[in-house]
């Protein structure tokens, strides 16, 4: 989602954090709602039961009737059958069908306020047909590929562990130079061998070379802006415009027209992904629906799953037209039990919260909580902002500002974002690493991981003017997604004159601060070849000559994929860019007096968390000319200097003064003198003993 309010949490708390007069008076739908029943049973929409019945509960509690429509097809044809559900506990009406029909699809229809509403599949509709009109009675053990009872994703201790790297399907596989045969589908991320024309790495073994511990997809439930019926026509969309929450999305399987097809064939990617030591995040949008009155939601329970203004139209704090209530006790189990069931059903091992502050912390502790019982290395981040205002109080929003009171998530950096490459909004605005002063004391902020720290100023911060993460693992650092311009475009904006050379150096300074800083760090796919998106700031539905990554690129750009890898690898080796805990960032990390704009020097003390180096040093240089810091005492291994790193060290260093190792041998120097940073680059170096 195009994030509004990223960065104007405090400088515009109207349309971002402060709640609306007269928030209570929307058209007396909370006192209506209030009083409806909730339903707590787990067996809302289809259930088979073990002796074979198809069981159907609907929760609808101001329906006068409801009918339940059984077709042959996912689309087109008159009902088989048509029957007259009986209504049943707290609001639920229920059906059942002994021998289930297998094989068949399903709708709803509600008479409401004396209207016979639209036929929905339900809004637990877990197996749909072509375009997701009608739910599929499908078996889904039949579902399971070869293996999966004992599939499990990558065990990790902390979110702080994840190298979550963000990918769209068709943008990871489309290009013809991605050598892979399932091109934007599920399957793609199944091949193994797949290789450029130049014969570099693509697909799932790109992925292993670059040492990513988590991929980040964009939505894969069943989304309204794509028509499967047309897929020739190669519609393209991100997916944040839901309309079936709880099943893949068609379009990324080579059979929309078959239920099984997309369920299988998602299941074979995430088992593929985790056959590779690789985790699945799932982006998830409960914030909103693509539609509004013809929703899912709107054609089972008109109005309560949504909130609304006071003359009774939706609010629309997702910028998308309406909003969902996630105070409301039906909703908030909704929210829970789906998630839940994406990480039992398809193993999904954490989850992206899209616009997250429109939800409330309550939920958010609820989805945290319940998910950790399932798989204790899940976990869960967000947008920690809306792109509107809303009627949930900002106390009880899942803001940036309000993450300490969640426990087991954590919130995009906009502050490391916009200090670090100038801000998201502005294409021109240049940021501390490409020569913009002023921005030292917010990087630094994304440094700590958002936590206090004795030498951090907070109120010389751009967008956060206090510590509010508990800990570093509250905290998602990150120089560019999805949304706005990718880094390669906003360089090259922000850049004005420069080389394509000078924006790389950019680059790899801008991702060495991101990946070295503490809490957990993020990329967009593609960067690590300088991918770009041709400018479009908003690629949403933008075709794939402008979406698609180019994997030529890796050759052209071999030197660029080289450092990010290293630079991975350097993360994933020393648990001191890893701490979890706030005490222990302050105590550990220490920054170090420098003189002149663009310049920061710290120091990562005493075996931090646990690492085998005893200090690091790390100096960040985003003026367009040398600079100079001070190296203490010892003699220190060289692992990041002038554009060049090397997780285990570098084994030569042009233009560095001091050196004391042999030739041919990692390059070690002398510390307690002077040394120069080169301009826009990173300088890294570790005391062993």
């Amino acid at each position: 989602m195009i994030d509004l309010c990223a960065g104007t949490l405090f400088a515009s708390a109207a349309l971002c954090g402060a709640a609306p007069a007269k928030a209570a008076e929307n058209g007396g739908y909370d006192a209506r709602f209030a009083a409806f029943p909730h339903y707590e049973g787990d067996d809302l929409g289809l259930t088979i039961t073990p002796q074979g019945a198809a069981r159907f509960r609907l929760w609808s509690p101001e329906a006068a009737q409801v009918k339940l429509r059984l077709y042959k097809n996912g689309r087109g044809g008159e009902p088989l059958r048509t029957i007259d559900m009986r209504r049943a506990e707290n609001g639920t009406w229920t059906a059942e069908i002994n021998p289930a029909p297998m094989g068949q699809y399903y709708t709803f229809q509600v008479l409401h306020d004396g209207k016979w509403l639209d036929e929905t599949p339900g809004v637990w509709a877990k197996a749909v047909g072509v375009n997701g009109g009608r739910a599929a009675i499908i078996d889904f053990a039949g579902t399971d590929p070869e293996g999966w009872k004992d599939d499990k994703g990558p065990k990790i201790d902390n979110i702080t562990d994840a190298v979550l790297y963000e990918m769209h399907h068709r943008d990871f596989s489309i290009h013809p130079s991605s050598g892979i045969a399932n091109k934007g589908k599920f399957l793609a991320l199944t091949e193994e061998g797949t290789v450029t024309p130049l014969g570099d790495k693509t697909g799932i073994d790109h992925l292993k070379e670059l040492g990513v511990t988590h991929v980040h997809i964009l939505p894969s439930y069943d989304f309204n802006s794509v028509d499967e019926t047309q897929l020739p026509s190669n519609g393209y969309n991100w997916g944040y415009d839901p309309q079936n929450y709880n099943a893949p999305e068609g379009s990324y399987s080579t059979n929309p027209n078959d239920p099984a097809v997309r369920v299988n064939e998602m299941k074979r990617m995430v088992k593929a992904l985790h056959d590779a030591g690789i985790g699945v995040v799932m982006d998830v949008v409960y914030n909103h629906t693509a539609q509004n009155d013809d929703s899912n939601f709107s054609l089972t329970a008109p109005g309560y799953y949504y909130r609304h203004r006071a003359d009774g139209s939706y609010s629309d704090a997702s910028g998308c037209g309406n909003e969902t209530a996630s105070d409301r006790p039906q909703v908030a189990d909704y929210i829970v039990n789906s998630v839940k069931y994406w990480a039992k059903e398809y193993h999904i091992d954490g989850f992206r919260f899209d616009l997250m502050a429109i939800h409330d912390t309550e939920t958010m502790n609820r989805v945290a909580r319940e998910l950790k019982e399932i798989n204790p290395s899940i976990f869960v981040y967000g947008e920690g902002w809306t792109a509107g205002d809303s009627p949930l109080p900002a106390e009880r929003r899942a803001l940036k500002e309000n993450v300490a009171k969640m426990d087991g998530i954590a919130v995009f950096s906009d502050d490391i974002r916009d200090a670090v490459k100038g801000h998201y909004s502005d294409a021109a605005d240049r940021g501390f690493a490409t020569g913009k002063p002023g921005n030292e004391e917010t990087v630094k902020i994304g440094i700590v991981g958002a936590t206090a720290h004795p030498q951090v100023d907070y109120s010389k911060g751009n967008n956060s003017k206090f510590p509010y993460a508990a800990s570093p693992a509250m905290v998602v650092n990150y120089v560019s997604c999805h949304d706005d311009l990718t880094l390669t475009d906003k360089l090259a904006k922000s850049m004005a004159g420069s080389t394509p050379e000078e924006r790389q150096r950019a680059a790899r300074l801008a991702q060495t601060i991101v990946f070295t800083s503490q809490g957990t760090p993020f990329m967009f796919a593609g960067e690590e070849v300088f991918r770009d998106k041709k400018g479009v700031h908003n690629s949403y539905k933008s075709p794939d000559s402008v979406n698609a990554i180019d994997w030529t690129l890796k050759h052209a750009n071999a030197e660029q994929f080289a450092y990010y890898k290293e630079l991975i690898a350097l993360r994933k080796a020393h648990p001191a860019f890893r701490m979890t805990d706030a005490a222990e960032v302050a105590r550990h990390l220490r920054f170090e007096k420098v003189k002149g704009d663009n310049l920061i020097a710290y120091q990562l003390l005493d075996n931090a968390n646990g690492d085998d180096w005893k200090s690091i040093f790390l100096a960040f240089n985003g003026a367009a000319s040398g600079q100079s810091v001070k190296l203490p005492k010892g003699e220190w291994l060289v692992v990041a200097y002038d554009g060049k790193l090397s997780h285990e060290g570098l084994t030569s260093a042009p233009g560095l003064d001091g050196v004391v190792s042999a030739e041919g041998e990692p390059v070690v120097i002398k510390g307690g003198r002077t040394i120069e940073v080169p301009a826009t680059s990173a300088f890294i170096a570790a005391r062993l003993r």
